[in-house]
C-alpha cells in the first residue's frame, strides 16, 4: 500500500506541531531544568486542569488506543475487562494517593522507592521497589513505539528510506529523546494536552460515523457471533471466563498507579486536592475507552478480516491492525492523517513520561544511593536525563531486533512484577506492622511465583488456572502472586518483630500523611 499524500501531510503537519511544543515547554513557567526536581516532576506546580491532561495522556497510550479496540476485535467481551478496571481504580486513587502525595511533598520523595527508603530506613527493599519500576516499565515503552510502527505502517511510509532500515520509527525516537532531555515533564504535560484533544476528536468522530456508516449499532452488533458478546459460564469444577476477567480488572486497577509513570504524573501535582479532583475527573476518559473498545466491534461489522488490500506486510501486527485499518477504510484520507497523528503522538506523551519515572528512579535510589552519594543537583539531574535516554533507547532497540510479541509477553509479567510492589508503597502508607526484610522476602516470593506461572503458560497468557479443592481458577497471575506476597511478609513480619527488640528506622511521622 503507497503512502496518500494527503492522510501524510495532514499527519506530520500535526506531528511536527506536538514536537515543537515539546521543545517550546522550556521556556512555559520557566525554571531550572537542572535539578530532577524541576525537571522530573515539574516543580511540583501543576494544577487540577494540566495533572488531568497530563495522567490522562500518560494512563491512555497509544497501545491503549489500538490493543483495547484490537481484543475486542479478536477475542469479544474478554477485551473489555479495561473498562471496569479504569472505572473501579479512581476510588483506590481518591482514598490513597493524596497520602503518598503529601508525605512525598513533605520529605521531597520523587519516586515510590524514596518513600520505601523513608519509611523503613532499608536500602536493599527500596532497590528491590526501584529496579521493579526501572524493569516493568521497559517493554511499557516498548509497546508504545511498536504502537507507533502500526501507525506507519498504516500511512504506507516505507520502512527502509535512504538504505536505512526502521528510519521513520529511528526519527520518531529520536524526536522524543530530544525533546524529553530538554524539557523534562514540562514538555510531556503540554504535549498530552495536544493528544488528548487529538484523541477525543478522533473517537468521538469514529463512534459517530462509521455505526452510522454502517447502518447503526444495532447492525454491528447484528454482525458480531454471538459468543463473543458474553464471557463463558462457569461450571461445577471451573469458574470459567467471568472469574478470570474480574480478577483481571482488579489486579489492573491495584497495579496501575504504582508504574513509575503514573506516581511520576501524581507527584507532580501542586496538591492532594488537584489529585482527588482527578479522581472524580479522570472516569471521563473510562467512558472514551469504552467507547473505543466498541471500535473493536464495528471493526469486525466492516469486514476487516476480510480487506486483502490490508494484509500485505501487516501480517506481523495481527489484530493490532484492525482500528488503523477501519479508519483508512471508513474516513477520507485527511481525517485518517488526524487519527494517525493521535495515536502517533499518543505513543510519544506515555513513553516520555516512563522514560522520565525511570531516570528518576535510577537517579535518586541508584545513582545517588549507592554510586554518587554526594553529587550535586546538577549532576543529579544529568544522571536522570541521560538514564531516560538509555531507557528509550533499550526500548528502541527491543522492538528493532526482536518481535513485538515479545513485548507484549513481557509486558504481561511488567503487570505483575510491578504488583509485588504493593504492600511495601500502598499498605505502608496506613500501617507500620511490617518488617521491612519480610517484605523484601514477600516481594521475592511474589516475583518468583508470579513470573513463574507465565513462563508455564509460555509467556502466552497472565491467566493461570488455579487448581483448588478440585476446582479450577482461572486468575490473573499477579493476584496470586500478591496473595503469596502478603502472606509471607505477615508472617515473617510476626515471627521478625517478635524476635527483634531494635527500634525500626522511619523518618515519617503520622502528620505527613495529611495534605
Amino acid at each position: 500500500m503507497s503512502a496518500n499524500p494527503v492522510s501524510l501531510a495532514v499527519f506530520l503537519s500535526l506531528f511536527a506541531l506536538v514536537a515543537c511544543l515539546g521543545f517550546v515547554a522550556t521556556r512555559w513557567r520557566k525554571a531550572d531544568l537542572h535539578s530532577v526536581h524541576e525537571w522530573g516532576l515539574g516543580g511540583r506546580s501543576f494544577g487540577t486542569l494540566i495533572t488531568w491532561f497530563l495522567l490522562g495522556g500518560d494512563l491512555y497510550t497509544a497501545y491503549t488506543f489500538i490493543a483495547v479496540p484490537a481484543l475486542m476485535f479478536g477475542a469479544g467481551a474478554m477485551g473489555f475487562f479495561a473498562v471496569p478496571y479504569t472505572i473501579l481504580m479512581y476510588p483506590v486513587l481518591f482514598l490513597c494517593f493524596p497520602r503518598l502525595w503529601a508525605v512525598a511533598r513533605k520529605h521531597g520523595y520523587a519516586t515510590a522507592a524514596d518513600f520505601v527508603r523513608g519509611r523503613f530506613g532499608n536500602r536493599p527493599l527500596a532497590l528491590a521497589i526501584a529496579l521493579t519500576g526501572i524493569v516493568a516499565t521497559i517493554p511499557y515503552v516498548a509497546l508504545q513505539l511498536a504502537g507507533m510502527q502500526v501507525v506507519i505502517a498504516a500511512l504506507g511510509i516505507p520502512t527502509t528510506l535512504g538504505g536505512i532500515p526502521n528510519l521513520p520509527l529511528i526519527v520518531a525516537f529520536l524526536v522524543l529523546a530530544a525533546y524529553t532531555y530538554v524539557s523534562g515533564l514540562r514538555g510531556t504535560a503540554l504535549t498530552a494536552v495536544v493528544k488528548d484533544i487529538l484523541i477525543y476528536v478522533t473517537v468521538l468522530t469514529a463512534i459517530i460515523v462509521i455505526p452510522s456508516q454502517l447502518g447503526g449499532y444495532e447492525k454491528v452488533f447484528s454482525a458480531i457471533d454471538p459468543k463473543a458478546l458474553l464471557l463463558t459460564s462457569g461450571t461445577e469444577d471451573n469458574l470459567g471466563q467471568g472469574f478470570a476477567y474480574a480478577s483481571l480488572a482488579v489486579g489492573s486497577l491495584l497495579a496501575l498507579f504504582l508504574y513509575p509513570h503514573s506516581l511520576t504524573g501524581l507527584l507532580s501535582s501542586a496538591s492532594s486536592g488537584a489529585i482527588r479532583r482527578n479522581a472524580i475527573l479522570l472516569p471521563i476518559y473510562s467512558l472514551a475507552l469504552a467507547l473505543l473498545a466498541l471500535l473493536g466491534y464495528t471493526a469486525v461489522s466492516a469486514g476487516i478480516k476480510g480487506m486483502p488490500d490490508y494484509a500485505p506486510g501487516f501480517a506481523e501486527f495481527g489484530n493490532n491492525f484492525a482500528i488503523p485499518a477501519l479508519f483508512l477504510h471508513m474516513f477520507p484520507p485527511w481525517f485518517a492523517g488526524v487519527a494517525f497523528a493521535a495515536i502517533a503522538i499518543g505513543a510519544l506523551v506515555p513513553a516520555s513520561i516512563m522514560a522520565i519515572a525511570s531516570g528518576n528512579l535510577f537517579t535518586r535510589n541508584i545513582y545517588k544511593e549507592f554510586i554518587a552519594p554526594n553529587c550535586t543537583p546538577a549532576q543529579e539531574a544529568r544522571a536522570a536525563k541521560l538514564a531516560s535516554t538509555g531507557l528509550k533507547l533499550g526500548a528502541l532497540f527491543f522492538v528493532l531486533l526482536f518481535q513485538t510479541s515479545y513485548a507484549i509477553q513481557l509486558q504481561l509479567l511488567g503487570g505483575i512484577w510491578i504488583c509485588q510492589t504493593l504492600p511495601a508503597v500502598l499498605i505502608a502508607l496506613y500501617t507500620r506492622f511490617f518488617n521491612p526484610w519480610a517484605l523484601l522476602a514477600g516481594w521475592a516470593a511474589g516475583i518468583a511465583a508470579g513470573s513463574a506461572m507465565v513462563v508455564e503458560l509460555g509467556l502466552k497468557s497472565s491467566i493461570y488456572p488455579l487448581h483448588i479443592f478440585g476446582v479450577t481458577v482461572p486468575c490473573y497471575a499477579a493476584l496470586i502472586a500478591l496473595v503469596l506476597n502478603i502472606a509471607v511478609s505477615f508472617i515473617l513480619s510476626v515471627i521478625l518483630n517478635a524476635v527483634s527488640k531494635a527500634p525500626r528506622q522511619d523518618e515519617t511521622v503520622a502528620s505527613d500523611y495529611i495534605g
